[in-house]
């Protein structure tokens, strides 16, 4: 059995899209095109895709699927641009789009993985479309609640006081995403960039486990869209009821899963892995010492192992 990441692999086919409303998103197809279909959703939501998520799969045994979710990444149009339109940029609209694409690769189910954000989504989908999942794997798990993403805006304003009041410096009052993405769609670029920074700041104070400051915030195309279409999510509740998630997790009865958790992942404040275990019936929790909200040799080593098992 494999211990830690599989060997690095390049794309044997991808494209692009059309998913309708003006929108494309870039698709890539890896390991062995003969393999059990898998399907990798990514974080964020606005993260994009990256050639690590692609070392969790035995090249030789699944026929991986990844893609850039509505306007990040390489899907166009990109939310970095100043007249970007997220209106349809939803979660309803994200659940469409992995089965528009599952239908143009001619894939009748498959294993679903998500981490962070991409767990949201997965389990979104899994619930609505059961018949198509064969088994999941989440890690940095979430699902929507509005008590997880206040915990991320709020609540952890006491554990990193300093880092939290420069993020309160240029929303001082009302609701935080929102405020945000207000400045994000600010005429003036500068007050656009200065909120882009900031959000993306407050992000890396809250994983104080990971090595240093996230490269991806380096560029400013990066920052603009991650933090656009966070905050889009964030002030929209991502369109779900409150708690739905965990209130139709019996829906997934049948479907294998493993949450792998980081036991310093501060997300776990809230008890969401365990909630989500506890709701999920069949569902393995799998928790991994010394990791938070980023990935690590041990993370890495029991996602592995879960998809050998899966």
């Amino acid at each position: 059995m494999v211990t830690g990441l599989h060997p690095e692999t390049e794309p044997y086919r991808h494209g692009m899209l059309d998913v309708g409303d003006g929108n494309s998103l870039y698709w890539e197809e890896c390991g062995n095109p003969a393999g059990k279909p898998a399907l990798v959703l990514h974080g964020g939501p606005g993260s994009g895709c990256t050639p690590g998520a692609r070392r969790l799969f035995d090249p030789e045994r699944f026929r991986v699927v990844l893609f850039d979710q509505r306007n990040c990444g390489r899907s166009t149009p990109h939310a970095s641009e100043p007249d970007i339109d997220l209106s349809r940029n939803t979660t309803h609209h994200l659940v469409a789009d992995i089965e528009a694409l599952r239908t143009a690769l001619g894939i009748e189910s498959w294993l679903v993985s998500g981490a962070s954000w991409g767990s949201v989504l997965g389990l979104v989908y899994a619930e609505r479309h059961p018949e198509r999942v064969t088994g999941m794997l989440h890690s940095g798990v979430a699902t929507g609640r509005r008590l997880e993403t206040d915990l991320l805006t709020r609540g952890l304003g006491a554990m990193f006081p300093e880092a939290y009041a420069r993020f309160r410096e240029l929303v001082p009052d009302g609701e935080i995403a929102a405020g945000y993405h207000r400045l994000l769609f600010d005429p003036d670029p500068e007050v656009r960039e200065r909120a882009a920074r900031a959000w993306c700041d407050w992000e890396d104070a809250i994983v104080p486990t990971a090595p240093g400051p996230s490269p991806r915030y380096a560029s400013p195309e990066f920052r603009m869209a991650f933090a656009r279409i966070v905050t889009h999510y964030f002030a929209n509740g991502s369109w779900l009821a409150e708690g739905a998630v965990l209130r139709d997790a019996g829906k997934l009865a049948g479907i294998p899963g493993v949450i792998v958790q980081g036991v310093l992942d501060l997300s776990n404040l809230v008890g969401t892995p365990w909630e989500l275990a506890r709701a999920w019936p069949g569902a393995e929790l799998v928790l991994v010492d010394d990791t938070g909200h980023n990935n690590t040799p041990g993370l890495d080593a029991a996602r592995v192992a879960a998809l050998d098992r899966l």
